[in-house]
């Protein structure tokens, strides 16, 4: 299964969660992107059940000297994620952990302030919060955000992407009330091979689509 684009991806992710259009209706669901490119698939999951739209905003903890590979995740609520195998094999210290922690709460409340402006996080507590990536890799930042939105009340999670590699489900599944993904290949080396087009996303565009919404979240 490939995707032709993040749009093609969400409207096919919308289909697979009709299932939450009464509750929808309701006022009860609130739909969260993964920024950058998990907004674009969240805008359409969102727009097709007619609910309120907001980014969560996390980020992975780079492991020293090499960035891109994950020991960790924390979300803009100071809520963590570690991975106690990468952190004691690759000897990492205390003191690097507590940087880079602070390093990428610094970059999360820069992001916030762009992409929400001055308007707060919308409420979660007490409804079904579905959260949305154009895929799930590690993990590690999807975790850290079903963490965060259970701390601040949320009565149930749903995860939704259009892939994953199917090791990386039980991981998720843990934090997770129910995991919907649409496709679980084998043979998984990047989210971005099992789309036609995977283009970066521009901050400009998150924050485009977060203001569409908003004449639809007004629940």
């Amino acid at each position: 299964m490939r995707f032709r684009d993040r749009k093609d991806a969400g409207q096919r992710l919308a289909e697979a969660l009709r299932d939450l259009e009464p509750e929808a209706r309701a006022g009860q669901v609130v739909v969260m992107g993964i920024p950058r490119g998990g907004v674009v698939v969240a805008y359409e999951v969102a727009r097709a059940l007619q609910a309120p739209l907001d980014v969560v905003l996390s980020h992975k903890l780079g492991a020293p000297g090499n960035p891109e590979l994950a020991i960790g995740a924390v979300a803009e609520d100071g809520t963590l994620w570690v991975d106690p195998r990468a952190i004691a094999e690759l000897e990492v210290s205390p003191a690097y952990m507590e940087e880079e922690v602070r390093r990428q709460q610094e970059e999360l409340r820069r992001r916030s302030a762009l992409f929400r402006g001055a308007r707060p996080p919308i409420p979660v507590e007490g409804r079904t919060v579905v959260v949305v990536d154009d895929g799930i890799a590690t993990g590690a930042t999807m975790r850290v955000s079903l963490r965060s939105l259970r701390n601040r009340g949320a009565r149930r999670l749903i995860v939704a992407a259009p892939v994953a590699p199917p090791e990386i489900l039980p991981r998720v599944e843990t934090e997770a009330d129910a995991v919907v993904v649409l496709y679980t290949p084998a043979l998984f080396w990047a989210v971005g091979a099992f789309y036609e087009q995977f283009d970066q996303v521009p901050d400009e565009e998150v924050v485009a689509l977060l203001e569409e919404a908003i004449a639809w979240g007004r629940k």
